[in-house]
């Protein structure tokens, strides 16, 4: 097993096509209502008139696959009242269903929306990096799923000895606040990190 799971998401290749999030919920047999792993449609630009009268655009779009980051320092794990939320010795955060109520404190405290409610069961839930399918030498389903390999998996470490050290884009939140292991080869159109020049065009599935 991993010490210090990460996913790496290489932006450039991403097409949104969601094969991802698919895979997720089929393994996972979720509700239409749960999503553990989303991709944002990032979209900005706009006409710009130039001397003389003429216009030229900076119109950009891009994907951005994301589920949990199984922070270093998971804000949801100290936001949980019931010590529900946890992170085990594999360095995976999960849930244990047991002690949950369903306060969705952890929710509202993760920058990355990365617990779900789950309406039918009355608790949180959220990605557990596929742990049955690690422990069985396989990669998790949204990985394996990827057409375009976008995704991969690993330790923290050797991914970013691979890839080098993270770049933080628009939407995600600052690093500081939870430390995601999370390494990001960003698109050629790729904002900023605080950037408002653009939004998000999907948000009823992130």
């Amino acid at each position: 097993m991993l010490k210090r799971p990460a996913f790496y998401v290489n932006v450039d290749k991403c097409t949104g096509c969601k094969t991802c999030m698919i895979a997720c919920i089929d393994k996972h047999d979720l509700p239409t209502s749960v999503l553990w792993r989303r991709v944002s449609e990032y979209v900005g630009g706009d006409w710009v008139r130039r001397a003389g009268g003429t216009y030229s655009q900076n119109i950009f779009a891009y994907y951005l696959s994301i589920s949990c980051n199984h922070c270093e320092n998971p804000i949801c794990v100290r936001s949980c009242p019931t010590t529900a939320m946890h992170k085990d010795e594999h360095g995976i955060v999960s849930v244990d269903h047991d002690k949950c109520v369903g306060c969705r404190y952890c929710e509202w405290a993760c920058p990355y929306s990365a617990p779900q409610y789950n309406a039918e069961l009355g608790k949180m839930t959220k990605c557990d990096f596929c742990r049955d399918y690690l422990e069985a030498g396989k990669a998790p389903a949204c990985v394996a799923a990827c057409p375009n390999r976008v995704l991969e998996y690993g330790e923290y470490d050797a991914l970013v000895a691979k890839y080098g050290i993270s770049q933080v884009i628009a939407p995600l939140p600052d690093t500081a606040i939870t430390q995601p292991n999370l390494v990001i080869t960003p698109s050629r159109h790729a904002q900023p990190a605080g950037s408002r020049a653009g939004k998000i065009r999907n948000p009823e599935e992130v």
